[in-house]
């Protein structure tokens, strides 16, 4: 089996969904502000890390499918990017769940 062969069918399962959670965090981030949660804690800014990091595993997923030469190199930032955000989602989540039931 080539070593090739199944590196670039991870990046076209993250690139829809690390865009998918793009999504959701800015549906999150308007509920946050509508809420007024924002100005009483950082929930917000943690937010905003979270869609640069889905913003960054997008871009290094579709460089991965675009690109010959660094193909391996941009696929592997972009799972460890995309992991990183799931990370903090988590716990941008965890604290949104804490904020609204107190």
């Amino acid at each position: 089996m080539p070593k090739n062969s199944n590196r670039k069918d991870v990046a076209k399962h993250i690139l829809p969904t690390a865009a998918n959670l793009l999504g959701i965090c800015f549906i999150l981030l308007s509920y946050i502000k509508i809420a007024k949660l924002a100005a009483e804690t950082t929930i917000d800014e943690s937010l905003g890390l979270v869609i640069v990091l889905f913003l960054f595993s997008s871009i290094f997923s579709y460089a991965s499918m675009r690109s010959y030469r660094h193909s391996e190199i941009y696929e592997r930032i972009a799972d460890i990017v995309f992991l990183i955000g799931l990370g903090f989602l988590t716990i941008v989540a965890i604290l949104v769940l804490f904020q609204c039931t107190t």
